[in-house]
């Protein structure tokens, strides 16, 4: 009889296998980039974890891969462990491996039909196979699941539907510490409004949502037709989001400029306040081939298509300080 832990091997074992296939079928490199960073991101989202000697855990292999593609790599992916500070919980770890790949001349929209066919390839024999798909906009999403209008409606209106909506599950310094932004007032909605409305409502549906808020466009281009936006997707599935992907912004001086704005944010809320990392903004000026690429959550994806309950199950070992 094999024992649960082997088990447990042998499930992580056969994503590992397949991912690894899916690329190799795809003629994508696989490529190794270093675990530790000389820079923190800006990334208000995102605390890195310190390594010592003013370096830090990377918290994503995003700048050592777009460096590569910068220097002629061609389609390149990396699966590998990333590192983000303070995330434990039932579907966070504070280290989880992240799978990420970058194809060249791919838009939006190629980039999202390959993310959903990689899901539906390390899915195929899992308890939870991807069936159904569906695909909508941000504003659509939040029309559909909030009923709000989430590119033209006033703060104060986002603000008086989370807490009228919400009610006793917010605390009561939240809405001052919230405060004007904007930004946080739609990703309050997001966690505890809409992302339980997947799970309720469209368990077995994989759900990609495009063009996110052009001030949520992180690393990616602003939309030709719809400047308010970016080409930015995320795809859902079983109430988990699983992937995040961008149509690559390759200007190096908007993207410094996104830098300094990240920075601005942390140290108006008090969080520290990292330089910005020139060595990827050197690369840019190199230029940035056209192409678009995606970070899909291995750990995430598995607890989602398995049915597991929470993050840890999918792991090896656990280093989540989160009590079953």
């Amino acid at each position: 009889m094999i024992s649960p832990a082997r088990q447990r091997l042998l499930v992580r074992a056969g994503y590992l296998n397949r991912a690894r296939q899916y690329f190799a079928d795809a003629g994508v490199l696989e490529v190794e980039t270093p675990l530790l960073s000389n820079a923190a991101v800006t990334d208000p989202h995102v605390d890195c974890l310190p390594a010592g000697n003013q370096q830090f855990l990377r918290p994503s292999p995003e700048y050592a891969l777009k460096r590569l593609l910068c220097e002629g790599s061609g389609d390149i992916y990396e699966i590998g462990k990333v590192f983000r500070q303070g995330e434990h919980s039932r579907r966070h770890n504070p280290e989880f491996t992240m799978v990420e790949w970058y194809r060249l001349g791919f838009d939006l929209q190629a980039m999202i039909t390959d993310t959903i066919a990689f899901i539906k390839r390390l899915a195929a024999d899992a308890r939870h196979p991807v069936g159904a798909v569906k695909q909508l906009t941000y504003a659509e999403l939040f029309a559909e699941f909030a009923g709000v209008d989430s590119l033209s409606a006033p703060t104060e209106n986002l603000k008086s539907y989370a807490i009228g909506t919400l009610g006793d599950q917010l605390s009561i310094d939240l809405p001052a510490a919230l405060g004007s932004d904007r930004q946080a007032w739609l990703d309050l909605i997001m966690s505890h409004v809409i992302e339980p409305a997947l799970q309720r409502n469209n368990p077995e549906t994989l759900i990609a949502v495009t063009h996110y808020p052009a001030e949520q466009a992180l690393l990616a281009k602003l939309s030709e037709k719809n400047p308010e936006t970016a080409e930015r997707f995320e795809i859902y599935y079983r109430g988990n989001e699983l992937a995040n992907g961008f149509y690559e912004l390759q200007d190096p001086i908007e993207q410094r400029q996104r830098f300094m704005k990240d920075r601005v944010k942390r140290k108006a809320v008090g969080q520290p306040v990292p330089d910005i990392d020139e060595a990827f903004l050197t690369a840019l000026t190199r230029g940035l081939p056209e192409c678009s690429g995606v970070a899909v959550g291995l750990d995430r994806l598995m607890m989602s298509c398995e049915g597991y309950s929470r993050i840890d199950q999918t792991l090896a070992l656990s280093t989540n300080n989160i009590q079953p």
